[in-house]
């Protein structure tokens, strides 16, 4: 007889991406309820029953943030088995990216705030590794895709555009 678990739950979590101050940066929720209340997290949530994992993800970018002109993908799905202690917890990850003017952020009852991905503060669930999972994943997909412009106010220059690389690729490029 095999071992079926009926009661897992779905979750979406978003990698929301920017650059302030010349850094790449990553949005982060306080959890205001247990387990890891006041600790940093993904903002993230359960998937509804009447939603795919597509709308749940952007659900949860409308309730935090305030978006024009962003770039959503799925990322990964994580399932470890203790990625929460409470249940059985399956998250599909999303990564987005989006120029820090088109982007305001919204705090009702969670305390937000973008952190430097060099500098995150201690991470709980599984999220340090999901995080970890979207830098890479980003600069993959600069290697051969227009994804900077995102990041990007509408017109920009070509300075703008290598500056991009050079922070979210962590290295000097000679432009010559």
């Amino acid at each position: 007889m095999h071992d079926i678990k009926q009661d897992m739950l779905v979750t979406v979590d978003n990698v929301i991406f920017t650059i302030i101050n010349e850094k790449l940066q990553v949005l982060l929720v306080s959890r205001p309820i247990e387990p890891f209340k006041d600790l940093w997290t993904l903002p993230g949530w359960f998937v509804l029953e009447s939603e795919t994992l597509e709308e749940a993800a952007y659900r949860k970018l409308e309730e935090k943030t305030s978006v024009k002109n962003i770039y959503l993908e799925q990322l990964y799905t994580f399932s470890d088995v203790k990625r929460d202690p409470r249940w059985r917890v399956i998250s599909t990850a999303y990564m987005a990216i989006v120029a820090r003017e088109n982007l305001l952020v919204k705090s009702w009852t969670w305390d937000i705030k973008f952190f430097p991905v060099n500098a995150l503060p201690k991470l709980w669930f599984d999220h340090k590794n999901v995080i970890e999972y979207a830098i890479k994943r980003l600069k993959r997909k600069l290697e051969y895709t227009n994804l900077a412009q995102y990041i990007l106010p509408e017109k920009f220059t070509l300075a703008q555009l290598q500056n991009v690389y050079k922070i979210v690729m962590n290295q000097d490029f000679d432009v010559r």
